[in-house]
């Protein structure tokens, strides 16, 4: 029995690295959203369209939900409430820990990087650190830490992750706090940010 234990875990592991390796096709989808921010920073056409959503944010909505401050973090503390209550992941407590920190520490020095080299005005005028959004990038990260990490036990975890995240983004508009593409560049850079430490791990 030890012995089928050994293998089995031998077995995973090689599988959770076969996983994880690193392939350019996995970097399609953050690559196009990063770089639809960048280029919104001085594209006539993608500002426009910025403050078109702006204005109508303005218009129809008075009420600021504050929710985004929270639901940042959702996807990650679902990882460690799944594994609580019996249902496995892909990584025991330190390894996965280990790749969250590593995610949360390049996504976050990217960040506040690019926030004091760019210095765009938020749409509420309230600073100059507006790209690209940082609870949408905490969120996309730990979305898709709760997609590599559950999966393979089902979908939909990773979908209900998914949809957390692009919540927080669209209440980080609808707080009249982020342009679209501060958003939109934020889920990329937090997307790839966690493949990147799945990578290195």
């Amino acid at each position: 029995n030890f012995a089928n234990a050994q293998q089995q875990d031998t077995i995973k592991t090689f599988q959770n690295c076969n996983s994880h390796q690193f392939k350019l096709k996995k970097l399609l989808l953050p690559s196009i959203l990063i770089g639809y921010g960048i280029v919104g920073i001085e594209s006539d056409q993608l500002k426009f369209f910025n403050t078109n959503i702006k204005e109508e944010v303005n218009e129809n909505i008075d009420k600021k939900i504050t929710i985004d401050d929270f639901s940042q973090y959702a996807p990650v503390a679902s990882v460690y409430a799944l594994n609580a209550f019996g249902i496995k992941g892909k990584h025991n407590f330190k390894d996965r820990t280990i790749i969250m920190g590593t995610s949360y520490l390049i996504m976050s020095t990217t960040v506040l990087s690019l926030k004091s080299t760019t210095h765009i005005q938020r749409p509420d005028g309230s600073a100059f650190n507006s790209f690209p959004s940082g609870h949408t990038a905490t969120a996309f990260a730990s979305a898709e830490f709760l997609w590599q990490e559950y999966k393979d036990v089902s979908i939909w975890y990773g979908i209900s992750g998914y949809a957390i995240a692009a919540a927080t983004g669209a209440f980080r508009i609808y707080n009249d706090k982020h342009w679209l593409t501060d958003v939109v560049a934020g889920a990329g850079i937090g997307i790839l940010s966690t493949k990147i430490a799945y990578w290195i791990n």
